[in-house]
């Protein structure tokens, strides 16, 4: 099922609306983007905890939540 902005909103707080539909467009659950979500913000606590690295669509999230702190301001 495809989230919702406000589903997406409450996952990763106040973003742009612009990654929100970036978000959405990747067809992701709320279980998927809450696992990049995760990667994001504390990749060493889940390597350390032995999980694989993410893939499919969860890498997918993981590089447009990146990318977005990338830009120059």
């Amino acid at each position: 099922m495809t989230m919702t902005s406000h589903e997406v909103i409450a996952i990763l707080g106040p973003v742009d609306h612009t990654l929100v539909a970036e978000v959405i467009a990747t067809g992701a659950t709320q279980a998927e983007l809450a696992e990049a979500f995760a990667w994001v913000n504390n990749d060493e606590a889940l390597i350390g905890e032995g999980r694989r690295l993410a893939s499919g669509r969860v890498a997918a999230l993981v590089d447009l939540l990146t990318s977005d702190e990338e830009e120059p301001q």
